[in-house]
């Protein structure tokens, strides 16, 4: 019994090899956008959401749940959406300034973050806003539709506008509402010292 559970342990560290192996896809990714290969680059990034919804189902189902995975999965998520909107922004496909909103709210996010772990105190538990998880879908879809639309598999009726419009709003917005969250959260922590 215990030998069997020996052989099985092997499977706890599946939800990190699949999120590891997504982390490697990153190089194909950026290679096929690059060379406007978008058929490709939507084959990629369908396998690799794929591969995101795989490792998280894992890792939840049966308690493979660890810190290493804590740190790798969402940093694949995030290189993966900031590599993508680079590279079409690069392309102009992505208006330079979306694109310069995506990253500064993300550098805000860190370096707002590292300040006040390192500063003012420890932050326990970091959870996304609502507001901030439908930034993160409507930065999915935008990618996801341009990807579509440059592989001619698929046109939105109406056109990106919108969408470049969502995606702004959003960003600028939970950029502004973590900085008073963390006003907030400051405020408290001198409250109690």
């Amino acid at each position: 019994m215990i030998e069997a559970k020996r052989k099985l342990q092997w499977l706890s560290y599946l939800p990190n090899i699949i999120t590891i192996g997504r982390i490697i896809a990153l190089g194909p990714l950026v290679w096929f956008l690059w060379h406007k290969d978008y058929q490709t680059a939507l084959i990629i990034t369908f396998f690799a959401g794929l591969s995101d919804g795989l490792d998280g189902f894992l890792a939840k189902r049966f308690g493979w749940q660890g810190w290493l995975g804590g740190i790798l999965d969402p940093l694949a998520d995030k290189a993966m959406m900031l590599l993508c909107y680079l590279v079409l922004a690069w392309q102009s496909v992505i208006p330079a300034w979306l694109f310069l909103m995506v990253v500064l709210r993300d550098l805000l996010i860190v370096l707002g973050t590292s300040y006040y772990h390192f500063k003012i105190g420890r932050i326990k538990q970091a959870q996304p806003t609502f507001l901030s998880k439908c930034n993160t879908v409507l930065q999915i879809l935008l990618i996801l539709f341009l990807l579509l639309d440059l592989a001619e598999w698929w046109h939105l009726p109406f056109g990106m506008n919108w969408l470049f419009a969502a995606v702004a709003f959003t960003t600028l917005t939970t950029g502004i509402q973590y900085i008073l969250i963390g006003r907030r959260m400051a405020r408290q922590e001198q409250k109690t010292c």
